[in-house]
């Protein structure tokens, strides 16, 4: 599995692919759900972001992913100040960020096949341009024999690694995966770390919020908590 590769200069005089200084976040006049936050992911590093239910992970990851905006603070990506990112300008961002949702948000009428070349095909590129290589990327997962059945057949677990499949078949530059292994069992939380380890290893910055604390003692990785809002720092973390 090839990784994809930017232009001299992606990642601008910022070398950190995420940076967060002051930064917090409310929904509408609600209390805030985090609160000055300030750290930075470096590139090819990988992080678990931990918390109760209701501390603000999913909220972190939606500013990352430009799904929701500060509402005080600086936010860069890639060496870029999101507020001064063009509405227009998003998409192309987003592309280099692939995003494990927490309800697989798989499209029951597509086959395993069609759902993980999604992305592709609305990117404009033609199938005889990726049938191999979404093929391969479904035998990474090990998913090469139920490439052609659809959703609905899919057990809990193939389902996650398919839409892990989804989320990177554009070689992202960061994987945000949001509580990866909430709808499997410990033995397929485990399989399924493994290929975050190896999607690591081949250069992509991992950014994985979990309540699954076996998953996080087995992986030996950094991790930032989240507590009320807040970020602290644990063993390994970058949280300033």
């Amino acid at each position: 599995m090839s990784r994809n590769t930017h232009a001299a200069g992606a990642f601008d005089a910022d070398p950190a692919v995420v940076r967060f200084d002051d930064v917090s976040m409310r929904y509408g006049r609600a209390p805030e759900t985090l609160k000055d936050l300030t750290f930075s992911l470096a590139p090819g590093s990988f992080h678990f972001v931990t918390g109760a239910s209701g501390a603000g992970k999913t909220s972190l990851l939606k500013l990352i992913f430009l799904a929701a905006r500060p509402s005080k603070g600086l936010l860069h990506l890639f060496g870029q100040d999101v507020s001064a990112i063009a509405p227009r300008e998003q998409p192309f961002l987003r592309r280099r960020i692939g995003v494990v949702y927490q309800e697989f948000k798989l499209l029951e009428h597509l086959s395993a096949f069609d759902n993980t070349a999604l992305p592709l095909r609305i990117a404009g590129r033609k199938p005889e341009s990726y049938r191999q290589d979404v093929a391969e990327l479904l035998t990474w997962v090990g998913l090469r024999s139920r490439m052609h059945a659809m959703p609905a057949t899919l057990a809990g677990g193939e389902k996650q690694r398919l839409a892990i499949a989804r989320a990177v078949v554009n070689r992202p530059d960061i994987l945000l995966a949001d509580e990866p292994t909430g709808n499997v069992d410990h033995e397929m939380g485990l399989r399924i770390l493994r290929l975050f380890v190896e999607l690591n290893r081949l250069g992509t910055t991992i950014l994985i919020a979990t309540h699954d604390q076996d998953l996080v003692a087995a992986s030996g990785m950094p991790v930032l908590h989240l507590d009320e809002g807040r970020l602290t720092r644990l063993a390994g973390g970058s949280a300033a």
